[in-house]
């Protein structure tokens, strides 16, 4: 399978939407579109697609708020995992990041994911000592 990496755009939003929900990646609590929405209106640059064969296989959404860098919904489709699409992936939302002066990129992974902690081990990603908080400013 040849894989482009690219910008997001609107015409993607339900193979994202659908790769997210193959990938476990969505919650009742967070509407996809909404959060597409609302990537688009902030540093959509930062918001990839890979696409192969003409089908999103993977997407990444990042941002940079001037002290760290943090990448969400990052998701392989399964059929397409363990052939390189990830690295290359994430690989390019860090060079987009670093080119804004970002040090640091940091995710979160659900607990009990440990395929995800493996292949994030395995280029680079490294557990920080932390606890992972949340406020809900908005009900969508």
């Amino acid at each position: 399978m040849t894989v482009r990496i690219r910008t997001f755009q609107p015409a993607d939003t339900e193979a994202v939407i659908g790769l997210w929900e193959h990938c476990g990646l969505t919650r009742p609590q967070n509407d996809p579109r909404k959060d597409i929405e609302r990537k688009q209106r902030v540093q959509p640059d930062l918001f990839l697609v890979a696409e192969g064969d003409d089908t999103v296989v993977g997407s990444a959404m990042a941002g940079y708020d001037g002290h760290r860098g943090w990448v969400y919904y990052f998701g392989i489709a399964p059929s397409a995992r363990r052939n390189g699409i990830g690295g290359a992936l994430m690989a390019e939302v860090e060079r987009r990041v670093a080119r804004l002066g970002c040090p640091k990129i940091n995710l979160q992974v659900r607990g009990g994911n440990d395929g995800a902690i493996e292949f994030y081990r395995a280029i680079g990603f490294a557990e920080d000592d932390v606890r992972s908080m949340g406020k809900r400013l908005l009900q969508d």
